[in-house]
């Protein structure tokens, strides 16, 4: 379901939906709100509510976009939470999945995106801490690692006379081994 196009503000968005979506986003909306971390911006990106780092703070992304952490949206069928954490860190991904199995609650998720109809749905305590773990400092430097691993991020290395992304973490590991 994308927004109409005049719809600007988180609460445009909610306000655009029906009433039951609206009650449901809403309240997933206030869990991010009360566990994100500083630094982080709430916006509309991508026609979702999102939660990212902003271009004044961060201006050098790769599309000229905010950096997104965390995005709320209402499809056609389902809702989705956007856990960008949870696919660019396997230990928060092993987290989530293990905080719905206690909940005994069943995971329904794409690459990073956590599908339900309804809050309840969701393991929201576990949910709020994996938001309230990264910090914008934190996300900012993964995004940056990410950034050197592609082969834009090489070439500009190369121009720089740094050492590629792969020899750094081999050199990493060769000094650990030695530890």
């Amino acid at each position: 379901m994308k927004p109409p196009s005049n719809v600007k503000t988180p609460a445009q968005y909610i306000a655009s939906l029906p009433a039951d979506r609206a009650k449901t986003i809403a309240t997933v909306r206030a869990l991010v709100n009360k566990h994100i971390p500083r630094g982080y911006d709430e916006c509309l990106v991508w026609g979702t509510i999102g939660w990212a780092i902003p271009l004044s703070r961060y201006p050098d992304t790769y599309n000229k976009q905010p950096i997104c952490y965390v995005a709320l949206s209402s499809q056609k069928n389902f809702c989705s939470l956007y856990l960008m954490g949870a696919f660019w860190s396997a230990s928060q991904l092993d987290q989530l999945k293990a905080a719905f199995k206690a909940a005994g609650k069943k995971l329904d998720m794409g690459k990073c995106c956590v599908h339900f109809k309804l809050p309840d749905d969701l393991p929201l305590e576990a949910i709020g801490k994996l938001i309230s773990a990264i910090s914008s400092e934190k996300w900012i430097e993964m995004y940056e690692q990410s950034r050197l691993m592609t082969k834009a991020g090489q070439v500009q290395m190369a121009k720089q006379g740094a050492p590629s992304a792969s020899k750094v973490a081999a050199k990493r590991a060769d000094t650990k081994r030695r530890r």
